[in-house]
């Protein structure tokens, strides 16, 4: 394999390279007010551990700490534009599920609505909360999952900064290079 020639990049760019993993859209609520936020910032903790940074400056931060529930919602391609405008506006300006025409699915064990057209939604409770001035830090447990059969990796989206999202793509297996016990069930 070659060695590729690197330059001098900027630090503060690095999160093109570096998003950790899809976009999601997280829907809270507290005392019949709802919210819904465009959140990349967010990781895998453990198998049902899920750590996202929601900046205090944020409506839905307010909620999710009140109500100690949020659900994870997996939008897809198709949802890309309504994603962007989402993550435009605050809801502290009015309901997002009606501006954006996005069906509110009454979730089984949180009080936050689900988003009916993500592909996926992953109900959470508060597990821990680190909230300081600067790194407002929430880790959620995953205590119900629901996902669409089809198709069965759905093509998520994946910030590049700057505008610019990429879309997952092909895929590659390695499975047979694994030690059957490092495989998920």
């Amino acid at each position: 394999m070659a060695v590729p020639k690197k330059n001098a990049f900027p630090v503060e760019r690095v999160r093109r390279f570096l998003e950790p993993g899809p976009v999601v859209l997280l829907s809270t609520a507290w005392k019949g007010e709802r919210a819904i936020m465009t959140l990349g910032w967010h990781m895998m903790l453990g198998y049902d551990l899920v750590g996202t940074y929601i900046w205090e400056a944020n409506h839905s931060h307010g909620l999710a700490r009140r109500s100690r529930q949020c659900v994870i919602n997996l939008p897809t391609e198709a949802l890309l534009d309504t994603v962007v405008r989402i993550g435009n506006c605050s809801s502290r300006d009015g309901d997002k599920f009606g501006r954006f025409g996005l069906t509110a699915v009454p979730a089984r064990d949180v009080d936050v609505p689900m988003i009916g057209e993500c592909h996926a939604s992953f109900e959470c409770r508060l597990h821990e909360t680190r909230i300081t001035a600067e790194y407002p830090l929430f880790v959620w447990r995953v205590v119900r999952a629901h996902a669409a059969v089809r198709p069965r990796w759905p093509a998520t989206l994946h910030y590049r900064g700057e505008g610019r999202f990429m879309v997952a793509g092909r895929e590659l297996s390695r499975r047979r290079l694994f030690r059957p016990d490092m495989l998920e069930q």
